[in-house]
């Protein structure tokens, strides 16, 4: 694949009339946090049937299961080789980054971690609301003292109280957390050995808003992506039945630590920070095009002058660099041979660090302009700073990375 498809094209220009329809006049009141991403995040999937391409073939899922057959593959409408997926996060990526975060969250990692570790009755209790965004989804790993050591430095815990669980704890910096319906928790079996706590099992459980011992923290003020609430989760004694155990077993067979269930959701998501990369590439490049074009210094356009060129050319290379990767992506994925984690880490780590070389740079062609916010280039800079902490710090993909070759 070199090129995208005309009827990716074709789907591309749709998203962004809708984005210029539906988005753009509600940018200012998203990016301040007055307006919830969720009400127009739910009309871009009825408008463009992804609600309901989502609840039939989950629909599909579940009566092959329950059949006893092979289930179709769940990938679904959001599955990670998927170019419409690809071109739906470019596209909101140039305008409202937070959005596509929102969402892929609830309809990415929260779907794909109960689709994958569910038994057939969780399956039925919670997905038919969370892959058609009707309830919004939360994937809580996170810990105020772990940061990039997500699971050996996880300090919540679950306790085993008859035939129940008692969760206590605190998760942050988690998508979606302020308003979340239903939320995916990550915790360390408290088994009462003599096990050190960062070699104990980690168990996932779903959790519902309103249970008691649950608080959902107040949005965070942040940086960028304002348009994706982001905070913390309280867990105060919180009972949980063992049908809220994902699996409804504590045997994890060889993924005691979890680390294999997350991989999986760790690879998915840092494809899909390219897919975002190059949407705040391509915006940028289209801002300061245009502005090259259009701003006049000593007589003459400034896309005349030398400098301005050269920032235009490295925008451009990076474009044609990060497109490249997520064109190899989407064929290997249709081939079967879908991206290691090393491999996806590498494409987040360099398409992360290009956006946000990019997006400093159109802020500079703009001059005093682009540090305005009426310009927008400067939501894109912070926005795109982000792609460098979100999904693992660019630090931890350089380890991956080199794990990968020296394995």
């Amino acid at each position: 694949m070199f090129e995208w498809s005309e009827e990716d094209l074709m789907v591309r220009d749709a998203l962004r009339a809708f984005i210029d329809k539906e988005i753009r006049p509600h940018v200012d009141d998203l990016e301040t946090g007055a307006l919830p991403p969720y009400e127009i995040t739910r009309k871009l999937l009825s408008t463009f049937g992804v609600d309901a391409m989502a609840a039939e073939g989950l629909e599909k899922e579940l009566a092959a299961e329950s059949a006893g057959e092979r289930a179709p593959s769940g990938g679904g409408a959001l599955g990670g080789g998927n170019s419409m997926f690809l071109i739906l996060n470019m596209e909101l990526a140039g305008v409202s980054l937070g959005l596509v975060a929102s969402l892929g969250v609830s309809m990415g990692l929260t779907v794909s971690t109960i689709r994958g570790k569910g038994t057939l009755a969780q399956k039925k209790r919670w997905l038919p609301e969370l892959v058609t965004m009707e309830k919004v989804g939360a994937w809580a790993i996170t810990e105020p003292d772990s940061g990039s050591d997500a699971l050996g430095g996880m300090k919540t815990t679950v306790r085993r109280d008859g035939d129940d669980y008692i969760l206590s704890g605190q998760k942050t910096f988690i998508t979606n957390g302020p308003y979340a319906d239903t939320i995916v928790v990550f915790a360390k079996l408290d088994d009462g050995s003599d096990t050190p706590i960062r070699d104990r099992k980690v168990l996932s459980f779903v959790l519902d808003k309103g249970m008691p011992g649950l608080t959902q923290g107040k949005p965070f003020k942040k940086m960028g992506m304002m348009s994706s609430p982001t905070g913390e989760l309280f867990f105060d004694n919180v009972r949980l039945g063992p049908d809220r155990l994902l699996g409804e077993t504590e045997d994890t067979g060889s993924d005691a630590k979890g680390a294999e269930g997350a991989k999986a959701g760790f690879t998915a998501e840092r494809v899909g920070i390219a897919a975002l990369s190059l949407g705040i590439i391509n915006e940028c490049l289209r801002l300061s095009v245009d502005y090259a074009k259009n701003r006049t210094l000593w007589g003459q356009e400034i896309g005349r002058f030398q400098l301005i060129q050269l920032k235009l050319a490295e925008m451009e290379v990076a474009r044609i660099n990060v497109q490249n990767m997520i064109f190899s992506a989407i064929e290997r994925t249709k081939a079967g041979k879908p991206m290691t984690l090393a491999e996806a880490s590498a494409m987040k780590l360099y398409s992360s660090k290009a956006a946000t070389d990019v997006a400093m740079e159109a802020v500079q062609l703009f001059g005093g302009n682009g540090y305005m916010a009426e310009y927008r280039v400067e939501q894109l800079a912070r926005d795109a700073k982000s792609l460098m902490i979100y999904a693992g710090s660019n630090e931890i993909q350089v380890t991956h990375v080199a794990k990968g070759l020296l394995a």
